[in-house]
Formats: C-alpha cells, sequence, structure tokens
C-alpha cells in the first residue's frame, strides 16, 4: 500500500505544481459548491489518479481540487467514495493517506446524516464525538503496512478536542447551533428500519450515515487529525412517521448547504 500511495502523490505533486495543502476537505451532500469557491484552484479527476476508485453517486462531481479558501491552501475531495457503489473499504478510504501524504495536517469530513436524537431536527449540524462502525468492515483488514500506520491503532482519539473546539468557536462567531452526538456508520444503501433506529438510540447514536467512519478509521490508521462534522438532512426511520427519500435528503442539503459552507469556511481561517 505504501508504494500505491508514493504513486498517487507522486503524481499528484505534478498535478499540483509541488504545493502543500495546509488541510483537507471531504465534501459531503450539499458542500461540494464550496471547491468551486477555492482560489487559483487546479482539479483533477479521481479517474485520473493512480490507485483511486471513480465516485459513482449522485451529486459527487468526484474531482480532487486545490485551491486557496480563506487564506489556507485546502485540498478538498469534492465528493467521495461509499461501500454502497460496490468499493472495498480499502477502496473507500485510499484517498486518506494520500492526503496525508501530500503534508495534510487535519482533515475534515462532512456528510448528510439521518437525525436519531430527538433533540435535532432537520437542517441542524453535529459535530461528530466518536463514532460506531456498524458495518460489520474495516479498511484495515488484511496485511498492514508499518509504513502507513501501525497493525492496531488507537481508536479513543479520532476526533482531537482541539478540533472539536475550533468548530464550536466558528460556529459561535457564525451564529450557528451546533450539536455534538455519536455517529453512526451502516453500508446502506437502503435507509434503515425503524427497529434499527430504535436500537441505534439505544446504542447511543445520534445520527446515522452510510460513510465518513471508514475514512476516520484510515486516519486514526496514518496519524492524520479529523474533524467530523454531520448536516441532519432528514430524521431517521419511525421518528416522524414519514418515509424517508433521497429527494427530501437533496432538498435539505440544498436549502442548508449555504449555511454549512459558511460553517466551513469559518473552521479554516481559525485552523
Amino acid at each position: 500500500m505504501y508504494e500505491q500511495i508514493q504513486q498517487s502523490v507522486a503524481f499528484l505533486k505534478k498535478v499540483f505544481q509541488g504545493q502543500t495543502p495546509d488541510a483537507a476537505l471531504v465534501l459531503g451532500s450539499g458542500l461540494g459548491p464550496l471547491a468551486e469557491e477555492l482560489e487559483n484552484q487546479i482539479a483533477v479527476a479521481f479517474g485520473d489518479i493512480p490507485h483511486f476508485c471513480c465516485s459513482t453517486a449522485p451529486d459527487h462531481a468526484g474531482r480532487l481540487v486545490l485551491g486557496q479558501l480563506a487564506g489556507k491552501t485546502i485540498l478538498c475531495m469534492q465528493g467521495r467514495l461509499h461501500g454502497y457503489e460496490g468499493y472495498t473499504p480499502q477502496g473507500v478510504s485510499y484517498p486518506i493517506p494520500v492526503l496525508k501524504a501530500l503534508g495534510a495536517k487535519a482533515v475534515i469530513l462532512t456528510n448528510a446524516a439521518g437525525g436519531i436524537c430527538t433533540d435535532f431536527s432537520a437542517g441542524d449540524f453535529m459535530v461528530i464525538d466518536d463514532h460506531i462502525n456498524f458495518t460489520g468492515k474495516s479498511p484495515l483488514t488484511g496485511t498492514n503496512d508499518d509504513k502507513v500506520g501501525p497493525r492496531f491503532p488507537d481508536m479513543c482519539h479520532v476526533y482531537p478536542k482541539a478540533l472539536r473546539d475550533i468548530a464550536d468557536e466558528a460556529a459561535k462567531q457564525c451564529g450557528i447551533p451546533l450539536h455534538h452526538g455519536v455517529y453512526v456508520g451502516v453500508n446502506g444503501p437502503q435507509y434503515e428500519t425503524a427497529a434499527e433506529i430504535r436500537m441505534f438510540r439505544a446504542m447511543g447514536g445520534d445520527a446515522v450515515g452510510m460513510s465518513t467512519v471508514f475514512e476516520s478509521i484510515a486516519a486514526s490508521h496514518c496519524g492524520l487529525s479529523v474533524l467530523a462534522i454531520s448536516m441532519i438532512t432528514n430524521m431517521a426511520a419511525g421518528i416522524t412517521g414519514n418515509a424517508l427519500s433521497d429527494e427530501e435528503v437533496k432538498q435539505m442539503a440544498n436549502e442548508r448547504g449555504q449555511l454549512f459552507r459558511t460553517l466551513i469556511r469559518q473552521i479554516i481561517t481559525l485552523l
């Protein structure tokens, strides 16, 4: 894996003309347009990068974009990869150690999620304090490459408090309410049943989604600090009694996307 990462990095250094990112962003639903705000941007499609998988999810552009935002050099994944697209956990998370090897000091992961906590409402934002990996899978399964990370990485400090405090301060400065909670990662692509949501709540889950956990595990493995924020685009199954739909998720992501992008820009300013 180390050799593959170095091949990806060598290719990207040429594309990005040797520029080193201060931080990386993984842009989930509703945040893709943030990449268009980067100044002096250089973009490359996932499919052109050695060993990267191609994004097939709707509204995920599948590009790496480097540029300046809020006075920092930022490398954006405009869209991400998911297990439900048929990719392995290793394929989904592969870009993360590449971001680290390119020089990023931290990665901000964003996603759209279903609200489990009944104190939440659709349109809220939640900092992920911890996660529950309910996929039954790990990107670290198989032979470990010690040059990338340890065989048994600690998972107690995946989301450092210092970065979560920055998110709180940024939200305060922007006047944006910000929750904290536990994210439950599932495979999808089907939405959860009401019984599953009741189980997740009993387990301590506050939001549920189909991404993020593989990336967070890979970041912990390679020593890359993570800040992860969910947009609660809908309340999870059984809470409101309404059927869930992708259109509902897209509509809320579009409605709250601009405010979400405002929060991310302010976080980058404070990094």
